[in-house]
């Protein structure tokens, strides 16, 4: 199925605006409260990508007036607006809370807000109905966090995805057991319990009776709501919408808070001679800001999607987590353009670069990396090409080199063209991340590899590296690639139903000069575990200072 890259932007626009709550039918009557944040702005804050969208259950029905004043108690408000949220406030259906009405009204507002991170807050009664109807439910492998408050304890399931929970108020301790079994979680000092297997699967339990709900709702935050999100990408794409159950559990991803991490991000705005501004987003860990080495730091560069918000790699690709464990640098550029900044292109961003190199002597010119997703990734498989000089590597999730009309951030036959004059003489290593469910880019099948974005970008890269160019494919060879790779391996991974990544190196004599990275059954974005798999094959490479060749030094 093939769809134009301006369909794409449509269909993205339209989910998101809806998942913001515009063009909805009006809420039902057991809605006491809605409240909306979307900040359009693109150099301060964050993006809308991975918002919360909060559900709070009270004690009791409430009016407008008592919900605002609920949340008003909890503290919460501030933290919703600068984490562009939405605020529901959920009367139960009838005069109390009844597990089989308010699961079928939990349905239709899951339905309807379409959120991949939802967050569930419950008081009192609302806790109990929470604990009962819903953590332990199916419902818990939609649910990015719950913070319950006085509720009674519920009774744990045989099995369970897991949620991760925040527990409060008088029998905190009790009510814990439960998210506990279902957590699968062991104590990890006072009143914190985690999951082995899954960091995020984290259980907090605050028994004392006496502390304030805004106190209360302040530290789930710290500890439990703010540190991920839950969306769904198993065999569709997460945009084009699900309904409840539609394609089981949810993922589990941090949610990207680079203060945590210890890295200062500064937003940059240059004025341009002619026409508009240029913006980026530079990520700094805070120890190589001032006294690191010259030439020590490795750069990170990342390129957003087709008419995304200029902050969407950073804030959904993995590549802050995998910088936070490894302290390299990253930038990320509105390469594109839009209303209020001018489009880079391939020579602004090699500028830009320059200008970075220039600014800060501890940037290290021999490793410099680029990575994008959708027409992100197109435009940094051109870079590899175009600029050759100044990348080690470069490589995307979702995203090839495709031909003709649709070829608008990479087109093939300009890409093959100087890939071909360049043969043997220049080599870039390069790695292809990718879902095979997606519909937007999509994969191949045995029947129409032929021109397939995926084996086109393979190719030239197969071409310029001076390697063999392998086009016609034998998939008796390998089911999933269609010809022989070595360091072939299936990865098994904890998120979702299971999610599986296939993958392999094609080699030029010892150099795995092509990476490739299938998440299976998965749709058009990032998964951010691919993170750092595309890092550790990265920084094995870098450039000879003098004579720009491409220098390969293997992990240890």
């Amino acid at each position: 199925m093939k769809k134009s890259l301006l369909l794409f932007v449509a269909v993205a626009v339209a989910a998101v605006a809806f998942a913001q709550g515009q063009g909805q039918n009006p809420n039902p009557d057991y809605v006491a409260f809605t409240q909306r944040w979307y900040n359009s702005a693109q150099d301060v804050g964050r993006s809308h990508n991975n918002s919360p969208t909060f559900f709070v259950y009270p004690d009791s029905k409430v009016d407008e007036a008592g919900a605002k004043a609920l949340l008003e108690e909890l503290g919460m408000m501030a933290t919703a607006e600068a984490n562009q949220s939405v605020v529901f406030v959920l009367n139960p259906v009838g005069e109390k809370y009844d597990a089989k009405a308010d699961f079928d009204a939990f349905v239709e507002m899951f339905n309807r807000a379409r959120s991949g991170n939802l967050k569930v807050v419950g008081v009192g009664a609302g806790a109990t109905f929470v604990n009962s109807a819903l953590a332990m439910t199916d419902a818990a492998s939609h649910i990015a966090g719950i913070l319950t408050i006085g509720g009674k304890a519920a009774k744990a399931p045989a099995s369970s995805y897991g949620v991760p929970a925040y527990v409060a108020g008088k029998g905190a301790k009790s009510v814990a057991k439960s998210y506990i079994a279902i957590n699968k979680a062991q104590a990890q000092g006072a009143n914190k319990y985690v999951n082995a297997d899954e960091p995020l699967l984290v259980v907090a339990v605050n028994d004392n009776a006496e502390a304030s709900l805004v106190d209360i709702f302040a530290d789930a935050w710290r500890e439990v709501l703010g540190k991920n999100f839950r969306y769904n990408n198993y065999k569709h794409t997460h945009y084009e919408g699900m309904t409840f159950g539609q394609y089981g559990a949810g993922e589990l991803e941090p949610f990207t808070d680079w203060e945590a991490l210890g890295i200062k991000r500064k937003v940059v705005i240059t004025e341009q001679r002619q026409g508009l501004p240029w913006l980026w987003y530079e990520y700094w860990p805070e120890e190589l800001i001032e006294g690191a080495p010259e030439k020590s730091v490795p750069v990170m560069v990342l390129l957003h999607g087709n008419t995304n918000d200029p902050r969407t790699q950073a804030e959904t690709s993995g590549f802050i987590q995998v910088a936070g464990k490894e302290r390299f640098f990253v930038v990320e550029m509105e390469w594109q353009g839009s209303r209020n900044y001018g489009a880079m292109g391939h020579d602004g961003v090699e500028q830009v670069l320059y200008q970075l190199l220039a600014k800060y002597p501890q940037l290290d010119p021999t490793r410099i990396y680029a990575e994008g997703l959708s027409a992100g990734s197109m435009t940094a498989t051109a870079l590899g090409i175009k600029k050759s000089h100044l990348f080690a590597a470069v490589g995307g999730h979702s995203g090839g080199i495709f031909k003709g009309a649709r070829g608008l951030f990479s087109n093939f036959d300009a890409m093959w063209d100087e890939a071909t004059q360049k043969r043997g003489a220049v080599e870039v290593a390069y790695c292809s991340v990718l879902g095979t469910a997606d519909m937007v880019v999509p994969y191949f099948t045995p029947d129409n590899y032929k021109d397939n974005s995926y084996l086109n970008a393979w190719n030239t890269y197969q071409q310029m590296n001076g390697m063999d160019v392998v086009m016609d494919l034998d998939f008796e060879k390998d089911a999933v690639f269609g010809f022989t790779l070595k360091d072939r391996q299936t990865i098994v991974t904890n998120k979702g139903e299971g999610i599986r990544i296939e993958m392999g190196q094609h080699y030029k004599g010892e150099k795995p000069l092509v990476c490739i990275v299938a998440v299976m059954d998965y749709g058009h974005w990032n998964f951010m575990p691919t993170a750092q798999i595309m890092w550790d094959y990265f920084k094995q490479f870098s450039r000879d200072p003098q004579t720009k060749k491409l220098i390969y030094t293997p992990n240890k």
